[in-house]
């Protein structure tokens, strides 16, 4: 059986290595002409996959596979017939590390002392732990997981909700009561952390608005590592501005981030650029990730992680 499989960079090529024979891989970053009509795997570009995804018309391929977790805004402008697989087990760890290293950078006031060092001044304060901090995990899936199992060793108590209740043994974790998101206006009260990984959808939209953001404990901690549209920004904003939570921050509603945007100013505020995924965790990953869709698809089985099947 032969293959034509093709990928956006050559590093990914050659991170995918030796393949069996019939497997071929060419490099196509979906901005010029497709190396033929029939393409048994396509990897788009990291986070310019949907974008890329007119480039796939008029072709026949057989698997899409996606380099991101989040597949939002895809199932509109696939073309028919095309299974689509989602990258999870690639960016679940990455993404974990950020997450806490934001709980960490905000609760021990790292911004303040980076800015003390450009001026040279020595100003210790005491700040607030992780330990021992109450801490609600708003979506629990792949990365929300592993997550919890970073902050595990943080000695933190935990609270798990998703999108249905549920108890479950998971792994690292043991057996876990998750709540219900319907749960949520209940629980957020009694958090100091607030932690979201859930996806980007029209039941997750503006989750957290002003009414929800204002049932936060004063000075609570926002981190979000889902998706921007979680949160409302405005109300967002409001919130920072009147000192009465504080925020963590990958992803948001415009991106990139505009200059002059008030989040830019925002008091509390931690912002990344969107980078969960982006580390060295990631090429590996993705590379035995493709592995095993070719592996799988020259054993005639179905591919893993299909969000969206052909239609």
């Amino acid at each position: 059986m032969s293959l034509l499989v093709t990928v956006p960079t050559d590093r990914l090529a050659t991170n995918i290595g030796e393949l069996p024979e019939g497997v071929e891989v060419k490099v196509w970053d979906m901005k010029t002409p497709a190396p033929a009509d029939r393409l048994d795997i396509v990897v788009p570009p990291y986070m310019g996959s949907a974008g890329s995804l007119d480039a796939l018309k008029g072709l026949s391929v057989g698997l899409v596979q996606s380099q991101s977790i989040g597949y939002d805004g895809v199932a509109e402008i696939l073309p028919a017939g095309m299974p689509f697989a989602n990258a999870a087990s690639v960016h679940e760890a990455s993404t974990a590390e950020l997450a806490v290293g934001l709980m960490i950078a905000s609760q021990r006031r790292f911004p303040r002392f980076m800015h003390g060092q450009d001026r040279g001044e020595w100003a210790p304060v005491f700040a607030e732990s992780l330990a021992d901090r109450r801490v609600l995990m708003v979506g629990f899936g792949g990365v929300g997981q592993a997550i919890a199992r970073r902050l595990v060793p943080f000695e933190v108590t935990m609270t798990a909700l998703a999108r249905t209740a549920r108890t479950e043994t998971f792994e690292g974790l043991g057996e876990i009561a998750v709540h219900g998101i319907d749960e949520l206006p209940t629980l957020l009260p009694d958090a100091e952390i607030v932690v979201l990984s859930l996806p980007g959808n029209a039941h997750t939209h503006h989750l957290f608005d002003a009414e929800m953001i204002a049932r936060m404990a004063p000075d609570a901690l926002l981190v979000n590592v889902g998706r921007g549209p979680l949160i409302d920004t405005d109300a967002l904003v409001m919130a920072l501005q009147e000192g009465r939570i504080r925020a963590a921050s990958d992803v948001f509603e415009q991106e990139p981030l505009p200059a002059g945007h008030p989040l830019w100013s925002a008091p509390n505020l931690i912002i990344t650029p969107h980078g969960g995924g982006a580390s060295t965790a990631m090429n590996p990953r993705m590379a035995r990730l493709v592995r095993t869709q070719i592996e799988r698809m020259l054993a005639g089985e179905p591919p893993v992680n299909v969000v969206i099947p052909a239609s």
